[in-house]
């Protein structure tokens, strides 16, 4: 399957035919990491769909997209599961997944479940001047941080918006020697240092495989 980040940023991605029991709905931002799962873990019971990634630019959308999405696609299959932390939505997102009696993953945002919710947790206080970028992150770096933050038209608020963090850590999904410099670039282009951390899939392999 070819997967286009723009779509995937946009539009997200549709339920391209029913296969599997189980339906995970995901942010748009994980798609490729959950279909490579998929494959690698033959997980034919589980399809998938993905929400526009830009609803982290508005987290008040996430919720109600979910429920839509839910009640879209209930009777259809067994079970749904919600491929997205808390993001944002001020635990909104959880307290819906209560009501509608689905399943989401823990953790306060995908950072934090790619590093493994325990182990960020233990090292958070550590990093709280440390800003994070995904594989997907550091591919849509520029319709992600930079033109939000209108820093293409106005490069000099670069300090003001940066001036409390140090470093930029890549958390890699995949072993890509491509994206390793583009996120160094990502680092330079925002005045911090850089760090490479391999976390691969962390706890969203651990959750997709539970369900």
């Amino acid at each position: 399957m070819k997967l286009d980040d723009t779509s995937l940023t946009e539009d997200g991605l549709a339920l391209s035919e029913q296969r599997g029991k189980i339906l995970v709905i995901a942010c748009g931002a994980l798609a490729r990491e959950i279909i490579d799962l998929k494959a690698a873990n033959s997980w034919t019971h589980l399809d998938l769909t993905c929400l526009p990634a830009n609803y982290h630019l508005y987290p008040d959308k996430i919720t109600d997209a979910v429920r839509e999405s839910v009640a879209k696609h209930r009777d259809d299959y067994d079970e749904i599961f919600v491929a997205y932390a808390d993001c944002g939505t001020g635990g909104l997102l959880q307290a819906a997944c209560s009501e509608l009696e689905v399943q989401m993953i823990a953790g306060p945002h995908c950072y934090s479940f790619f590093e493994g919710n325990d182990r960020f947790a233990e090292i958070s206080e550590d990093e709280i001047t440390t800003f994070y970028l995904t594989d997907f992150l550091v591919r849509q770096f520029d319709a992600f941080i930079i033109k939000p933050m209108g820093l293409d038209k106005h490069p000099e608020l670069r300090d003001m918006y940066f001036s409390n963090y140090e470093k930029l850590v890549y958390q890699a999904q995949t072993d890509n020697p491509a994206l390793v410099e583009k996120a160094r670039d990502c680092a330079e282009r925002l005045g911090l240092a850089f760090e490479h951390r391999f976390t691969g899939y962390g706890d969203l392999e651990t959750a997709l495989g539970d369900i």
